[in-house]
């Protein structure tokens, strides 16, 4: 039998890169997209998964995909990490541009992507099988926080269009998954965010013990997809030890209370 198949967006960083690497690990072949192409080149040169390069704000490069993943062969699984944040300015100061960017990467990014590959996920379908669509959003979507207004938007609308989808795929043996991770130190989503100030973007996670980090989010993921195929992961919600919600966060050691 041949082995699942992925596509995994978002592959050339952070949770994208870390999820090729967990599904190559438990044996799926993997399509990983993304806009840099030499980092996707080194992963599948380390992995042995597939690279391809695509702006997926681009609708010309999006359907280049799904034309290379139908060409190339069955596809089981979408799982899209790809989206991010950018600024951190108040509603009233919010720069249109950035919010314009944020839906486009974060929704119709995704929206694109189920319209474009659900055709392919299921002609995969075997007797007794089943296909997977998995989208990584964020705690931003669970709850709003000062400077956030643009990302939470995104990401709460993003979040409603994967329950929607799970509504209008009810009947059919297509999982429908939303992992929303809450502080994660990946190397560039607060360096993006803070357009490129590498001292603000330390500064989001300085003395936090032990934040998530990719490898995290992509275990989750892995089991996600890995799980039998009647077991569907409706929503998870993960956070370090130290967030206990959005905005709580606490800095420094975890101590048992009452410690000296």
């Amino acid at each position: 039998m041949a082995n699942r198949r992925a596509v995994v967006t978002g592959a050339s960083t952070g949770i994208g890169e870390a999820s090729v690497r967990a599904l190559r690990a438990s044996g799926w072949d993997v399509v990983g997209v993304a806009r840099r192409v030499d980092r996707l080149d080194a992963l599948a040169a380390e992995t042995g998964s597939t690279a391809f390069a695509a702006d997926l704000t681009n609708e010309d490069d999006l359907r280049a995909l799904a034309e290379h993943l139908r060409d190339s062969g069955p596809l089981h699984a979408l799982v899209h990490v790809a989206g991010g944040a950018r600024g951190t300015e108040r509603v009233e100061d919010g720069v249109v541009e950035d919010w314009r960017w944020m839906y486009e990467a974060n929704v119709l990014a995704a929206q694109r992507l189920v319209a474009l590959l659900l055709p392919q996920l299921r002609a995969s379908v075997e007797e007794g099988g089943h296909a997977d669509t998995l989208f990584v959003t964020s705690t931003a979507a669970q709850t709003a926080y000062p400077g956030g207004g643009g990302y939470n938007a995104a990401k709460a609308a993003e979040s409603m269009l994967v329950h929607a989808l799970r509504l209008e795929l009810n009947g059919e043996p297509i999982r429908v998954v939303e992992i929303a991770p809450g502080m994660v130190a990946t190397p560039e989503f607060a360096l993006n965010r803070l357009g490129g100030d590498i001292a603000a973007a330390e500064a989001v996670y300085s003395g936090v013990d032990a934040p998530l980090v990719a490898a995290d989010v992509a275990d989750v993921i892995g089991y996600a997809l890995n799980a039998p195929g009647h077991v569907n992961l409706d929503l998870v919600t993960m956070r370090p030890v130290a967030q206990s919600a959005t905005h709580v966060l606490a800095r420094g050691p975890l101590r048992v209370r009452g410690e000296d």
